[in-house]
């Protein structure tokens, strides 16, 4: 039985899309799959259509139980998602499991036991990790015989590959089993100078280390995830199936050749050189968003008197390496690509969510948009209108459920 952890400590690259996708296309490939969602913010339930009402027991329970003695059967939690895959879904419970294991002997062993348990019912497990070192987590990659990093081919994402390979090298050093850890690049938008470049850095520096398959920036994953389904039934003809089918067919060719200290080891003594090239990358592709007006000027009595307008033609290339939104001293800069859009705005809370009063200026003739919103310090919730239809910004990781069931992009002003 492959037992696979899906491990960041980087909020937003992916993880459980790649958790419920790859587990959804290795059931697709007719591999019985279970699905352990071990993060206590259960998205792999909300992801799956899964009512929270209805979970009375979860992963959290199975696992208090093997300590105490008293195991419960895994089968008594889990949900059917289709004909080959089944889910232990979490719950807000597991923020808790650290502080009442502390002392029990073996305590990050208590999922390995689990999963011995149903060794002979399942050909691959797929472990979502919480975005954290903690206890569950080192309880997933205890338990794992392969390991899958998702990284956003982006700069800051390498700071988390760095935090995560720090973290397995503690492991390391407590165990002795074999893991086969791989980097997987996700969420890569080939339009942007940045990411092809990072992606070119990765596939240099890791070589074998990271997969051949890309798992492209896609909005019917997101969307998938809104309703509740798994890429391939929300779209089988997508970009996004066709990837994780790759992704699928590459997991099954692989097996664990080396012992994970020597993995992590060399993507270690990597590391450093793909950061110094990130750094370069960075000053390159950063935009001067510094640049952009706050507020339109006033109108000057005098031509002499003109504020100097920024040239937007000169800052046009750079702007498309920065979308989303991000914050300029006491305001976000939001920055988005619609080449096809005749009209794009911004809702939130801090225009009472009428996009009319904050409209985007399109940048040149690239479908670069852009506008900058004063704000005071807090956190924002906003979504993007495109040509009068909502939806969620594609460029910001950071989002939450609302009440119509879609997604918010949600933005913190410091």
């Amino acid at each position: 039985m492959r037992t696979i952890a899906i491990v960041n400590q980087k909020g937003g690259c992916g993880k459980t899309t790649v958790a419920i996708n790859l587990a959804s296309a290795l059931a697709e490939a007719d591999r019985k799959t279970l699905l352990v969602d071990m993060d206590p913010q259960s998205h792999c339930a909300v992801g799956l259509a899964v009512p929270e009402e209805q979970i009375e027991q979860s992963i959290y329970d199975i696992l208090i139980s093997y300590s105490r003695n008293e195991p419960l059967k895994l089968s008594e939690i889990l949900w059917e998602i289709s004909e080959n895959l089944e889910l232990a879904p979490a719950s807000i419970d597991l923020s808790a499991f650290e502080q009442q294991m502390a002392g029990v002997p073996e305590r990050e062993c208590c999922l390995q036991k689990v999963l011995d348990s149903v060794g002979n019912e399942y050909d691959s497990v797929i472990i979502d990790c919480p975005p954290a070192v903690g206890l569950l987590t080192f309880n997933a990659l205890r338990a794992a015989t392969d390991v899958i990093v998702p990284v956003e081919t982006g700069y800051f994402s390498l700071h988390g590959l760095s935090k995560q390979l720090e973290t397995l090298s503690i492991l390391c050093r407590r165990c002795d089993q074999h893991v086969n850890v791989r980097v997987l690049a996700s969420m890569y938008d080939i339009r942007t100078k940045m990411a092809r470049e990072i992606l070119g850095e990765l596939r240099s520096h890791f070589d074998d280390k990271m997969f051949k398959t890309t798992v492209n920036f896609n909005t019917k994953l997101k969307e998938a995830t809104s309703f509740g389904q798994p890429i391939c039934e929300y779209d089988p003809a997508s970009r996004g199936h066709a990837d994780f089918k790759s992704l699928a067919r590459e997991v099954v060719s692989t097996q664990a050749k080396e012992p994970r200290r020597q993995i992590v080891e060399s993507l270690t003594d990597q590391l450093e050189a793909i950061t110094a090239t990130a750094d370069e990358l960075l000053e390159q592709a950063k935009p001067r968003i510094q640049e952009i007006p706050t507020s339109k000027p006033e109108p000057a009595r005098s031509e002499a008197l003109k504020p100097e307008k920024p040239d937007l033609a000169r800052t046009d290339a750079k702007l498309s390496d920065y979308y989303g939104a991000n914050q300029v001293n006491d305001a976000i800069a939001f920055v988005t690509l619609y080449p096809r859009a005749k009209a794009v705005q911004v809702a939130g809370d801090f225009n009472n969510w009428q996009p009319s009063k904050t409209p985007l200026e399109k940048v040149g003739e690239s479908g670069v948009w852009q506008t900058s919103v004063k704000l005071t310090p807090g956190r924002y919730r906003y979504r993007l209108v495109v040509d009068g239809q909502w939806q969620q910004d594609p460029y910001n990781e950071t989002t939450e459920l609302n009440p119509f069931g879609g997604h918010n992009s949600v933005v913190e002003v410091k």
